[in-house]
């Protein structure tokens, strides 16, 4: 699962791919798959879809009180090609267009595509797709407490073993944290 941007183009999910009639008598036949309709922006695809696909999921519960915390998504199957010039080569496979709209805001903020199997429950997809926020929490803290850019080295053999230091040590404190009898400052 990876994060795109709202101009990000892929092809809606009704869009058919075909090779295209030869034109002539000579030349090379037409080996490379086209589509039958042009890409469409990730945001334009999503408010075009949103009446029908959009969805209240609960995605985690809150660190702070337990409280479960929903937000409105759209899952919508698409086709997306990385490089797309001149036609594919083959048909290009289905991944979920994972979006958050949350409440009060006039268009989704939150953007993914993801390559998980179309019988994903919405839960699960979109449980997946905010958990990038714990990921960067524990890069942060990789970096700045615990020192992982901090390694001034040339050998791969002394980057090897700082980076198991640091993951050790962020293992660590991460078993300490969650611990149920571990002291919380007050």
């Amino acid at each position: 699962m990876f994060s795109v941007k709202k101009k990000a183009s892929v092809f809606a999910p009704e869009t058919t791919f075909s090779l295209p009639e030869r034109a002539g008598q000579t030349g090379r036949p037409t080996t490379r798959l086209r589509p039958d309709r042009k890409g469409e922006p990730v945001q334009k695809l999503i408010e075009r879809l949103a009446g029908e696909h959009l969805q209240t999921v609960t995605f985690r519960d809150s660190p702070d009180d337990g409280e479960p915390l929903t937000s409105q998504f759209l899952f919508a199957r698409v086709k997306a090609l990385k490089r797309w010039k001149n036609g594919a080569e083959q048909e290009p496979r289905e991944e979920w267009l994972i979006a958050e709209w949350p409440d009060g805001q006039e268009q989704a903020t939150e953007y993914w595509i993801s390559n998980l199997p179309a019988d994903t429950q919405p839960e699960q997809l979109a449980r997946l797709a905010r958990m990038r926020w714990k990921i960067e929490l524990d890069y942060k803290q990789l970096k700045g407490e615990l020192g992982l850019d901090h390694y001034e080295g040339r050998s791969y053999l002394g980057w090897y073993h700082h980076t198991a230091l640091v993951t050790a040590a962020h293992g660590f404190l991460t078993l300490e944290r969650l611990h149920p009898s571990h002291q919380r400052p007050a």
